[in-house]
């Protein structure tokens, strides 16, 4: 009995005779939890600390990837300014900022060279310009610009005083680049914004109707801009891309302008759901971008749109639906056959019998209003006019709509002043509808144009007492457009720019062909640029920039060593002033003939001979050289006459040489080596060079 008590401490654990002896208190324990009973629950606690673990480890992961990906210099910083490698103590813009704007890196672009001081001076008006490609002065960009104009004046009449203009506009941007920049210029001691904006909303980057688009909803859009910050996000991009191209066919953008490449919708109807999207992103951003300057008390100066209405006709016109409106495409094809036979009154008489069927047709409209144009009748021009702009599906140019709201925010916000550059125009203009006189295509204007618009910053400025000036040392508009340094060979260079714009599409539709002209603000004639000064040197050193072969710089220098040579003083004295206005503002700062730059200069050719075989950017190479690189661009084509690209690919193909003649690898080993991405690439790029397909130089070696 006593040896069957003491047995009830021991318990046997399997099959395998072990025993464990248990004390009294576990066993009544075991008694408490029969066979079968489920353990007890975790704790929700110990639960939720695992499920927070698990959500937690990802982010964890993705941080650790995002501090390697900085530390090994991965992706981009897209910040708007960056240290002047020339100089630490100024700023300058950063030519990578763009691309957090654009999906499509190979459609980025890249601003001016302006530098300033990160600490500025106190004899110094820091003015800030935000917009896009008329902001930025295309197809001018030089000296022509407005913004070029307005520091001309200012730095002639306030000679005692630094006027620091720093143009930050890009091409192809819209409102999310100008709210983007806007908070960063914030904290750079702003005295004054200059902002022209509004004709990119539907087709610039992130636009409603482009190929950059993201979504419809600015909030959503301005949260992946953020992301795009993250060099992790930069990688998945880069990576998504080069997969995605590995299935798109190369042929998708080939031979298309960036106008064109950059177009999702060509047809956004007026009034549509897609063409309110629009008119409700551009007032989502600019009362965002309004109300952080006036927030800061600082003012701002804020410009209406203009554009081609009396010259240009419409890009798409929305057809007229034949059960809803019958009768309208007989009408209207009768009106165009008598327009071509030049009958007006037989065009006006199907034109208008049309047009009470269908009033929506833009190329109607347009009709319409030409001949009302010829008959002299002012309301008639510009009601027709206008409405066959607003019609336009092709979005290129601005509705009225924009101008309605830059109006109302300026009268919203008390540091916000309009600058009223369409009233000016119109002033100028036939019947007061804006045309060739001043606009060059659809939306830029001539040099008669930028001039005109800095004057009215000008005025709008001074009403606003950013600065004071008495009449004896004010310089008056007159004597402006006579003394300002841009010569003919910047007129002509803009000329040929815009008539190959207009010979590519959209303008190369039926309808809408037409040249470029040579504006020179003081003659009322405008010669086409092929008829215009043929063969004189400025339409030769116009035309070597145009095919780079020749940078603005150099051709600046040719002309003032010509105008020397044939003992014209006047000129020469402009074309030196003309440099001296662009160093001023910076963008020549740097001179590959100095000893510095023969320094930098061979060093980065150093860096890029030595990594050719690895991708390398131009960025890349110019922070090595301690150099921006817009400016190791432009020295390295003077003085190797090929772009830093057109380098690498030259010693790749160099390296392919010796590898084909000295060794038996194969051409995809060969290609990769040399680094090349892929054969095809090295196969198109050996033969452009060399002129023979990679086998066919073995075989020429080997036979």
């Amino acid at each position: 009995m006593k040896k069957r008590e003491r047995n009830k401490g021991v318990q046997r654990i399997g099959n395998t005779g072990d025993q464990r002896v248990t004390s009294p208190h576990a066993k009544a324990k075991s008694d408490a939890l029969p066979p079968g009973t489920p353990p007890k629950p975790r704790s929700k606690k110990r639960e939720w600390l695992f499920r927070l673990i698990g959500i937690l480890i990802p982010f964890l992961l993705i941080f650790i990837l995002e501090v390697l990906l900085r530390i090994f210099h991965y992706g981009d910083d897209l910040s708007l300014f960056m240290e002047y490698p020339a100089d630490k103590t100024y700023l300058v813009m950063n030519p990578a900022a763009s691309k957090k704007y654009f999906t499509h890196q190979a459609n980025a672009t890249t601003g001016n060279i302006e530098p300033f001081k990160k600490e500025k001076d106190g004899n110094t008006l820091r003015i800030f310009v935000l917009g896009e490609s008329t902001t930025i002065g295309y197809p001018y960009f030089h000296n022509g610009s407005f913004h070029r104009w307005l520091q001309y004046r200012l730095m002639h009449e306030f000679p005692d005083k630094n006027f620091e203009i720093i143009n930050t506009s890009l091409t192809a941007v819209n409102s999310y680049t100008v709210l983007g920049f806007a908070m960063e210029v914030v904290d750079y001691q702003p005295d004054a914004i200059l902002i022209y904006t509004g004709h990119n909303e539907y087709y610039g980057a992130l636009g409603v109707g482009s190929t950059d688009k993201l979504g419809g909803n600015p909030a959503f859009v301005k949260i992946l801009l953020c992301l795009r910050e993250l060099r992790f996000i930069q990688l998945l991009t880069n990576a998504y891309f080069k997969i995605a191209g590995l299935f798109r066919s190369r042929e998708d953008n080939a031979g298309k302008t960036r106008m064109e490449a950059m177009v999702g919708e060509q047809q956004i109807p007026y009034q549509s759901k897609l063409y309110e999207r629009g008119v409700d992103q551009f007032r989502s951003n600019m009362e965002a971008t309004l109300d952080l300057f006036n927030r800061r008390r600082i003012p701002v100066f804020i410009s209406d749109l203009v554009s081609n209405e009396k010259d240009l006709g419409p890009f798409v016109s929305v057809a007229a639906d034949s059960i809803r409106f019958p009768g309208f495409k007989k009408d209207y094809e009768l009106g165009v056959t008598a327009y071509d036979n030049k009958d007006t009154a037989a065009a006006a008489k199907w034109f208008g019998e049309a047009n009470q069927i269908y009033d929506g047709h833009a190329r109607c409209n347009f009709y319409l209003g030409r001949l009302a144009l010829q008959r002299g009748d002012s309301i008639a021009v510009k009601k027709f006019l206008s409405r066959a702009k607003e019609l336009d599906a092709l979005r290129f140019r601005a509705p009225d709509t924009m101008n309605g709201i830059i109006s109302e925010l300026c009268k919203k916000y008390n540091n916000t002043h309009l600058v009223d550059t369409k009233a000016a125009f119109e002033g100028v203009a036939d019947h007061r509808i804006i045309g060739d006189e001043l606009i060059l295509e659809h939306v830029h204007p001539n040099l008669a144009g930028y001039a005109l618009m800095s004057d009215v910053f000008y005025e709008a400025m001074k009403k606003e007492g950013l600065f004071s000036i008495d009449s004896a040392r004010e310089i008056s508009y007159s004597r402006l457009l006579h003394d300002m340094p841009v010569m003919k060979m910047d007129s002509l260079s803009a000329a040929y720019r815009i008539a190959n714009l207009k010979r590519s599409w959209p303008f190369s539709q039926p309808g809408n062909k037409g040249g470029a002209t040579v504006d020179t603000l003081k003659s009322g004639s405008t010669p086409s640029p092929d008829t215009a000064g043929a063969g004189s040197m400025e339409a030769n050193l116009a035309q070597r920039i145009n095919m780079k072969q020749e940078t603005w710089e150099g051709a600046m220098g040719s002309l003032y060593d010509y105008y020397i040579s044939v003992k014209d003083l006047i000129n020469a004295g402009k074309v030196m002033e003309g440099l001296v206005l662009e160093l001023l503002a910076g963008l020549a700062r740097q001179s590959p003939e100095s000893e510095h730059g023969a320094v930098w200069l061979k060093k980065a050719q150093d860096f890029v001979r030595d990594r050719f075989q690895r991708s390398i950017s131009l960025v890349e190479v110019a922070e090595f050289a301690g150099v921006h690189p817009v400016s190791l661009a432009r020295a390295f084509r003077r003085t190797h006459h090929c772009t830093v690209g057109d380098y690498v690919r030259k010693l790749r193909v160099e390296f392919a040489c010796q590898k084909l003649t000295g060794s038996r690898a194969s051409l995809v080993d060969i290609a990769l080596s040399a680094g090349f991405s892929e054969q095809s690439h090295f196969s198109r790029t050996f033969k452009r060079l060399t002129g023979l397909t990679p086998s066919q130089y073995r075989s020429s070696r080997q036979g």
